[in-house]
């Protein structure tokens, strides 16, 4: 059940709240939160949104007996865990998403839209992504530098990746002899 997966990964992570004032279970907030973020939730506001409208997708895998939290208990939970230790659940859940063989991972670069100010002469935001096509997930993501381009962010998105054995594509952007050695060892 991938609820249960999903949980499973974060059952080291221990409740700091007091365990007599608990009416929410941590698993029942850590199932809402990661599901709404992975949604697209953007804030607490949001997560309690999605969790209240999605309640009955929740409850396939876990009770949910007092409803949803307030997003204000959402927040104040949330952020009572240890950062690293959730951060080290997460990776670990990530990772058991990975599958053996080699993966294709698409290097493209994308502008946001409407995210600069002419006015005060600000650029817009230009994000180069690696995406990992079979598991469907950004693996990350490098912001151009201004008055760069992504021949430039390429290198330096993935000096911080690990993709020993993925098959790596770039678009004709990304085909310049400085990129070249950021791409030994793949396949």
């Amino acid at each position: 059940m991938p609820g249960k997966a999903l949980l499973d990964q974060f059952s080291a992570l221990e409740d700091p709240r007091q365990s007599w004032k608990v009416v929410y279970p941590l698993s029942e907030i850590l199932l809402a939160v990661l599901c709404a973020v992975m949604a697209g939730a953007d804030d607490f506001v949001e997560i309690e949104r999605w969790a209240n409208r999605k309640l009955d997708f929740l409850r396939r895998f876990l009770p949910f007996e007092n409803a949803v939290p307030s997003h204000d208990t959402l927040n104040d939970v949330i952020n009572a865990l240890p950062a690293e230790a959730f951060s080290e659940c997460f990776i670990a859940w990530v990772e058991s998403l990975r599958q053996d063989d080699a993966d294709i991972v698409a290097i493209d670069g994308k502008t946001s839209r409407r995210a600069h100010n002419r006015s005060k002469g600000t650029l817009p935001l230009h994000l180069v992504s690696a995406w990992a096509t079979r598991q469907r997930l950004v693996l990350g993501q490098q912001a151009c530098a201004e008055k760069s381009n992504e021949i430039t962010a390429i290198p330096q998105l993935l000096e911080r990746l690990e993709l020993t054995g993925a098959l790596v594509t770039i678009d004709a952007m990304g085909c310049h002899v400085w990129t070249a050695p950021s791409m030994q060892g793949f396949v």
